[in-house]
C-alpha cells in the first residue's frame, strides 16, 4: 500500500502564503517543464535531482511543505521519497498547477522568479538610472571617464562581457568601486547578462552613496548584442584586491545602506543559539564572498552563496520562506550590501554576522553538500568502461543535463532523465553491461543503487579530465529535454529572438507580480 499523502487546496495555500509562518513550496517537474508555467514562490527541485538539492534548500525535516506537480502523480512520489528522509510535514498541492490557475491563481513562466520581478520593481521604484548600448557605445568611442563593471560571477563575464568591462560580481560593487573609480568624476556602468543584476548592482552604488554618477546598462549584454555590437570573450579583468582606503570608503557605504534598511547584527552567542534552535526554526547561513574566498576559509556550517547571485536567484539557495537567515563576510560590507536587498525582498528575519570570521575556527575547501538517500552501488573505473565500449559490451546512460549532454558525452552514451528512467529504459538497446553516468558522478550513483546496476566513478567528468574522447550533439536520445531551462544564448538556434523574448518577459513582470498579490516587496524612500 502507497504511503498516504495530505493534499492542501488551493484556497488554504494561499492563506500560508501570507500567514507569517514557514513555508516551503516546492516543484517537483524537471526544470523545463517547470518553467513554463508555476507558482511565483515555489522553487524548482527536480524529482530526478531531490537527493541532491533538499538538505541544503530546506535543512529543517519538519518545516510546512507543500509540493506541486501536474496533478500527474510527481508530488506524490516525491514525498515518499521526503518522507524516507525524515520529513514529517509534507503535503500536495491539490490539482498541481493547473488546479491552482482554475482558482485563479496566477501562474509565472521563466525560472527565478521573485529575484528579477525584484529587479523590475526596483528599477520602477527608486528609478534606477541607465543607459542603452547605443549610449554607451558613443561614451567609449569619444573616450569618456567611464568604468564598466560585470555584475554577474566570473564564469559568465568570460563567456561574453561589453569591450573593456571589468568583473566584479553583484555584492562587491559597493565593495570595490572606491578603488576602481576613485574620481568622483568617472562615470560607472554596470551590466550584467540582462536586467536584473544590472538594475540591482547600479541601484545598489547609488544606494552606497557614491559621489559618481552610476548607471545600468540596459538590457546588459543582450542588448549590447541587439543593437549589433560584438561583445568580448575570454576576458581575464577583475578587481580582487582593495586598498585600506578603500576599504574605509566601502565600510562607510554599507553602514549607511545598513541604516537605511534596518540591516542589524547579532554575535557568535546568538548565532550559536540560533544553531541550537535549528529543529523548531529553519536557519541559514550563507558566506556571501566570493568561491575563491570561500575555500579558503569558512565558518563550518556555512554555504557559500555569493551575494550577487544570492539575490539574483534566492530561490536555488533557500527554499523556506520566513526562514532567519545569517550572512557572514570578512568585515561586514558584502552581507551588509547582501542583507539589505533580502530585507527588501521579503526575508525580513535576515541578519548580519558582526565579527564576521574574527572567531576563528574556519575550514577550507568546497561546501560538500549532503545527499540524502545515497545508497551503496557498484562502480567502474573510466579504463573499465572504454574496454568495454571497444568490445562493444556495454550501453551507456548519461543522466546529466541536457546541455551538458549536448555539448560534450562519452560517444555512444544515450541520454536520460532519472524520474523517467524507467520508460527512457524502453527504448535503450541492451548489452551485457549498462553502466550510468552524469556530470560528478552522483547522480549516476543514485541511480545505480536504485537498480543494481553499475555507475561510472567520477562521472563525464572523470573521463574527459583522462584524456579520453567525447562527442558532441543531441544523438541517443531516450528521453525529451525538458530537464533545464535554457539560457537565450544556451539556444541551439533562434538565439537573437530569444533575447527579445526574455527581455520582454523580465519588463512585464512587474504586471504579474500585482495582478499575483503574495509578493511583499518593501520599499524604502531615500
Amino acid at each position: 500500500m502507497g504511503l498516504m499523502v495530505d493534499t492542501v487546496a488551493p484556497a488554504v495555500l494561499k492563506e500560508m502564503f501570507v500567514d507569517g509562518e514557514e513555508l516551503t513550496l516546492l516543484d517537483v517537474r524537471e526544470e523545463g517543464v517547470f518553467s513554463q508555467a508555476h507558482l511565483l514562490f515555489a522553487c524548482s527541485v527536480p524529482l530526478s535531482r531531490l537527493e541532491l538539492l533538499i538538505a541544503d534548500l530546506m535543512p529543517r525535516r519538519s518545516t510546512r511543505t507543500v509540493l506541486c506537480d501536474a496533478a500527474d502523480g510527481l508530488a506524490e512520489r516525491a514525498a515518499a521519497k521526503l518522507a524516507s528522509f525524515g520529513y514529517t510535514n509534507v503535503a500536495v498541492l491539490d490539482g498541481g498547477t493547473d488546479g491552482w490557475r482554475e482558482s485563479g491563481g496566477e501562474l509565472f513562466s521563466g525560472v527565478n522568479v521573485p529575484s528579477k520581478a525584484f529587479g523590475e520593481f526596483v528599477e520602477v521604484t527608486y528609478h534606477t538610472p541607465n543607459i542603452t548600448a547605443d549610449e554607451l557605445k558613443a561614451k567609449l568611442d569619444a573616450g569618456v571617464d567611464m568604468v564598466v563593471l560585470d555584475s554577474r560571477p566570473f564564469t559568465e563575464y568570460r563567456r561574453m562581457s561589453i569591450p573593456a568591462g571589468i568583473d566584479v560580481p553583484g555584492a562587491e560593487l559597493a565593495y570595490r568601486v572606491h578603488d576602481i573609480a576613485p574620481s568622483a568624476g568617472t562615470l560607472v556602468v554596470v551590466n550584467c547578462a540582462g536586467r536584473t543584476r544590472s538594475i540591482i548592482g547600479a541601484q545598489s552604488l547609488v544606494n552606497a552613496g557614491i559621489p559618481n554618477p552610476v548607471m545600468a546598462l540596459r538590457n546588459g549584454t543582450m542588448g549590447w548584442e541587439l543593437a549589433g555590437y560584438e561583445p568580448e570573450r575570454g576576458m581575464e579583468r577583475r578587481a580582487l584586491e582593495i586598498s585600506e582606503d578603500g576599504l574605509v570608503k566601502a565600510k562607510a557605504s554599507a553602514d549607511r545602506v545598513g541604516q537605511r534598511f534596518g540591516v542589524e547584527t547579532i554575535d557568535a552567542a546568538t548565532l550559536q543559539t540560533w544553531r541550537g534552535e535549528a529543529g523548531q526554526r529553519t536557519l541559514y547561513l550563507f558566506d556571501v564572498r566570493n568561491p575563491e574566498e570561500y575555500e579558503a576559509g569558512h565558518m563550518p556550517g556555512s554555504i557559500s552563496a555569493p551575494g550577487g547571485q544570492l539575490v539574483q536567484a534566492t530561490d536555488k539557495y533557500a527554499a523556506t520562506r520566513n526562514a532567519r537567515v545569517v550572512l557572514v563576510d570578512d568585515n561586514g560590507v558584502r552581507a551588509t550590501m547582501t542583507a539589505s536587498w533580502l530585507i527588501q525582498m521579503g526575508w525580513c528575519d535576515t541578519v548580519v554576522l558582526g565579527g564576521g570570521l574574527a572567531a576563528g575556527g574556519l575550514v577550507t575547501g568546497p561546501h560538500t553538500t549532503h545527499i540524502l538517500g545515497d545508497g551503496d552501488a557498484r562502480s567502474v573505473s573510466s579504463e573499465t568502461l572504454d574496454n568495454w565500449l571497444t568490445a562493444g559490451e556495454v550501453t551507456i546512460i548519461d543522466l546529466g543535463r541536457s546541455l551538458d549532454y549536448r555539448e560534450g558525452h562519452i560517444s555512444g552514451a544515450w541520454f536520460a532523465v532519472r524520474s523517467r528512467l524507467a520508460q527512457a529504459l524502453k527504448r535503450i538497446p541492451k548489452a551485457s553491461n549498462m553502466v550510468f553516468t552524469s556530470g560528478d558522478g552522483c547522480l549516476a550513483r543514485l541511480a545505480a543503487a536504485e537498480t543494481g546496476e553499475v555507475y561510472l566513478d567520477g562521472g563525464t567528468a572523470a573521463w574527459i579530465a583522462s584524456g579520453r574522447a567525447i562527442a558532441d550533439g543531441e544523438e541517443n536520445m531516450a528521453d525529451v529535454t525538458d530537464d533545464m531551462w535554457l539560457r537565450p544564448y544556451d539556444r541551439a538556434g533562434d538565439v537573437e529572438e530569444a533575447m527579445n523574448e526574455y527581455l520582454a518577459w523580465e519588463i512585464d513582470l512587474v504586471d504579474q507580480i500585482e495582478r499575483d498579490g503574495t509578493a511583499r516587496f518593501r520599499a524604502y524612500p531615500a
